[in-house]
C-alpha cells in the first residue's frame, strides 16, 4: 500500500449543505459548523494500491542513506587497519628488524692508524604463545569491524525509516487541511446563500467565516511542517522524498531466536547483538595478548666486525651473536591485565543489557504491531457501518423525512470513521517497520 493523497467518498459539496424547506435555529447550525471542524481535522489522506515494482524504494533510501553517513565512509579504512594487523600478526618476527653501523679509529674519516668497522642486524623474537595470542586479536578485529558495519547499517536504516514517515505523516496533515478548506469554503459558500436569503443570522455566517480562515491558518502550518520532513529527509538521503511511500512487508521469522522472559525474542544475528559480541570476543583476545607479553621482545642480533691496528695491516673479520633478553616487571604486567580485563567485564555486561533491550524492544513491538492490526480490523468495520448510515440518511434526506442535521451528523461520523480507519493503516505500517527494526532485519 502507499500513502499517496485521493479524495474521500466522504467529501462534503456545496449540494450536500441545501436546506429543507424548514429553517433550522442558529444554536442547531453553529453547533453542526463546530462538529464538522472538528471532525474534518482528523480526515488522513487515503490509501492506494500499489505495483510491486515499488516497494524497492525504502531500500534504495537506505542506499543513499549509507552512503552519505560520515562513519560508513571510515569504514573502508578500518578493514585496512584490521588486515594490516593480521599481516603484523602473521609474521616470523613481531616487529621490523633493525641494521647499525659503527666506525671507530684514530682520525674521522682518515685512513691511517687503527681502524675499526662494524655492522649489526638485530630483530625482535617472538614470545611463547605471543604470536598465537596476536593472530587470534587480529582475526577478532576483522570480524569486529565487519560486525560494527553491519549494526551501523541498521542504525541508518533506523533512521531512514522514522524519517519515511514523518514525511508520510506530514504529507497526510497536508491533504487534511487542503480537504478541510475545501470543505469550509463550500459551508460558508451555503451559509452566505441562506444569509441573503434570510434563513441564517450574521453571527451563523462569522461561524463559517471563521472556521474557513482556521482551515487556511492549518494548512500554512501542514505546509511548513511537510518542508520540515522533506528538509529532514534530504538531508539524511540527499535525495527528494519519493513521491510514493510504500510500506514493508513481513519478514520470514527463519532465523533461530534468543527466548526472553515474555517468551519472545530477537534472532541470534542481530546485528547489534552480533556488533558487541564481536566486541566482547576482541576484549578477551587482547587479554590473552596481555598474558602472554610478560617482558618486551627478545632480540636477536648478528654482528660483523672488521679492524686493524696499525696503517698498511690486513682487516681482520670477526663474527659474533647477540641475544637481549629484557627482564618482566610485574607491576606493568598487571597493568596491563587489569586494563584489558576491564574492557572484557565491561564489553560483557554491554553485551547481556543489550540482548535484554533488544529483546524487550522486539516484544513491545509485536505487541504494538497486533494492537495495530486489531485496531485497523475495528476500523475497517466501522468505516462500513457509517458509509451504510450515511447512504440510508441521504436517501431520507432526500425523500424529505429527516431534517439538514441528521444528515449532517450522519456525514460527520462518515468522516470521522474515514479518518480512524486511514490513519490506522499508516499506524499499522508503520509498526510493521519498527519490527522489522528490533527484529534487526533491513529493508
Amino acid at each position: 500500500m502507499n500513502y499517496g493523497p485521493r479524495m474521500s467518498p466522504f467529501m462534503a459539496s456545496p449540494d450536500c449543505f441545501q436546506s429543507p424547506p424548514k429553517a433550522m435555529k442558529k444554536r442547531t447550525i453553529a453547533w453542526i459548523l463546530g462538529l464538522c471542524a472538528a471532525l474534518l481535522t482528523a480526515i488522513p489522506a487515503q490509501a492506494q494500491p500499489l505495483a510491486d515494482d515499488q516497494r524497492t524504494s525504502l531500500r534504495d533510501a537506505l542506499e543513499l542513506a549509507w552512503a552519505r553517513h560520515p562513519q560508513a565512509a571510515a569504514m573502508a579504512a578500518r578493514e585496512a587497519e584490521a588486515g594490516a594487523r593480521a599481516e603484523v600478526a602473521a609474521g616470523i618476527t613481531p616487529g621490523p628488524a633493525s641494521v647499525s653501523l659503527s666506525s671507530l679509529g684514530e682520525r674521522l674519516l682518515g685512513n691511517h692508524g687503527k681502524q675499526e668497522w662494524e655492522v649489526e642486524m638485530a630483530a625482535p623474537l617472538w614470545l611463547p604463545g605471543q604470536q598465537a595470542a596476536r593472530e587470534d586479536e587480529a582475526a577478532s578485529a576483522m570480524a569486529e569491524v565487519a560486525t560494527l558495519g553491519a549494526a551501523l547499517r541498521l542504525q541508518v536504516a533506523g533512521e531512514v525509516r522514522e524519517a519515511w514517515w514523518a514525511v508520510a505523516a506530514a504529507r497526510n496533515e497536508r491533504d487534511l487541511a487542503e480537504r478541510r478548506i475545501v470543505t469550509a469554503r463550500a459551508v460558508e459558500a451555503d451559509v452566505m446563500r441562506r444569509l441573503r436569503a434570510g434563513d441564517l443570522a450574521r453571527s451563523d455566517a462569522n461561524l463559517a467565516q471563521d472556521e474557513r480562515l482556521a482551515a487556511q491558518a492549518e494548512a500554512v502550518q501542514a505546509q511548513a511542517a511537510l518542508l520540515h520532513a522533506e528538509q529532514a529527509w534530504r538531508n539524511l538521503t540527499g535525495a527528494a522524498a519519493p513521491a510514493v511511500l510504500v510500506a514493508e512487508r513481513a519478514a520470514a521469522a527463519s532465523a533461530p531466536r534468543s527466548v526472553s522472559p515474555q517468551g519472545m525474542g530477537v534472532p541470534l544475528d542481530h546485528p547489534q547483538l552480533a556488533a558487541l559480541a564481536a566486541t566482547a570476543r576482541t576484549a578477551r583476545a587482547r587479554l590473552r595478548v596481555a598474558e602472554a607479553t610478560r617482558r618486551d621482545a627478545p632480540e636477536f642480533a648478528v654482528r660483523v666486525a672488521r679492524d686493524r691496528d696499525q696503517s698498511g695491516e690486513p682487516f681482520a673479520n670477526t663474527v659474533g651473536v647477540k641475544l637481549t633478553i629484557p627482564f618482566s616487571s610485574g607491576a606493568r604486567v598487571r597493568q596491563d591485565s587489569a586494563a584489558v580485563q576491564a574492557e572484557v567485564l565491561q564489553a560483557d555486561a554491554e553485551l547481556a543489557l543489550a540482548r535484554l533491550r533488544l529483546t524487550l524492544e522486539a516484544d513491545k513491538a509485536r505487541l504494538d504491531l497486533d494492537a495495530a492490526e486489531r485496531q485497523l480490523a475495528m476500523a475497517r468495520e466501522r468505516r462500513e457501518l457509517t458509509a451504510d448510515n450515511l447512504s440510508l440518511a441521504e436517501k431520507s434526506f432526500s425523500l424529505g423525512e429527516s431534517d439538514l442535521s441528521t444528515l449532517l451528523r450522519a456525514r460527520a461520523g462518515a468522516f470521522e470513521a474515514e479518518t480512524a480507519y486511514s490513519r490506522q493503516q499508516v499506524a499499522r505500517a508503520a509498526a510493521l517497520s519498527r519490527l522489522q527494526q528490533a527484529l534487526g532485519v533491513l529493508p
